[in-house]
């Protein structure tokens, strides 16, 4: 049977691609089960740098649920279907690596959930997104309503949220939602030059980086966050080998090879 996720790795950049396009990457059972054994897989791989989550063909992103498999669950099956999800979306939010959601398409409900798991989103012009869940009568349930307020504001998330909103990349942009908008054509290389940017930079520095910002999410007490980075920076990329390979090719004009050691 052909995978419903696919796993691609080249040059330090791994492409998850949601692989059912005929439904338009609608997530079921089995693709969230394939999904989160290639996130396990890639959070135990220390030379993947970037991680990049798309959808196959040109349509859609991700529909969200699979609502033809959803009709037939119990409400027990369906409590469990519910803690799957969201035991997934967290799992692609706690990657080591920086992830990019690479919207080739449309994101609604669990799809825009998905994209809101990664750290940056760079979508196609045109491509509508939504948190759609309250127009079926019930509310986003994969972490929705906890991270789209973190990224466009209260405010805004509500509007969007409890009026079951759709709107495009470019409005997406403006408010935060969406990092970068490109035509349609040009999705692949923008995500990849973004990508590569980061690919770039010290790999032990950039997973550091984004435990300290992460840490900022959680709240609590300003000098508890500011600890947290000082410990990261002193215990973790102070002592590696590439802060020193950083230094030796600055005084020698040339460009690092870090190692992640």
């Amino acid at each position: 049977m052909s995978p419903l996720v696919t796993l691609e790795r080249a040059d330090g950049v791994a492409w998850l691609t949601l692989d059912r396009p005929d439904v338009m990457n609608a997530l079921s059972r089995p693709t969230l089960e394939e999904l989160r054994a290639h996130v396990a897989t890639l959070a135990a791989d220390v030379e993947t740098r970037v991680v990049c989550v798309t959808g196959a063909g040109a349509k859609c992103f991700c529909a969200g649920a699979d609502l033809k498999e959803r009709r037939g669950f119990t409400e027990e099956q369906t409590r469990a279907f519910v803690a799957l999800i969201g035991d997934t979306f967290t799992d692609v939010a706690k990657l080591p690596q920086p992830t990019i959601a690479v919207l080739n398409g449309h994101a609604f409900g669990g799809g825009l959930e998905l994209a809101l798991a990664c750290d940056m989103r760079v979508a196609a012009r045109g491509v509508k997104l939504g948190l759609t869940e309250t127009s079926l009568a019930i509310i986003p349930g994969a972490g929705g309503t906890q991270r789209l307020p973190a990224v466009v504001g209260v405010a805004r998330a509500k509007e969007l949220i409890l009026s079951a909103r759709r709107v495009e990349a470019d409005e997406a942009a403006a408010m935060g939602l969406v990092n970068r908008v490109v035509p349609a054509d040009a999705l692949r290389d923008a995500a990849l030059e973004l990508a590569g940017a980061i690919a770039a930079c010290g790999p032990l520095a950039v997973r550091a980086a984004k435990e300290a910002i992460d840490a900022s999410q959680d709240g609590g007490d300003l000098d508890a966050r500011l600890l947290t980075e000082r410990q990261l920076y002193l215990d973790r990329v102070l002592p590696s080998e590439d802060r020193l390979e950083a230094l030796a090719a600055f005084r020698e004009k040339r460009p690092p090879v870090y190692r992640g050691r």
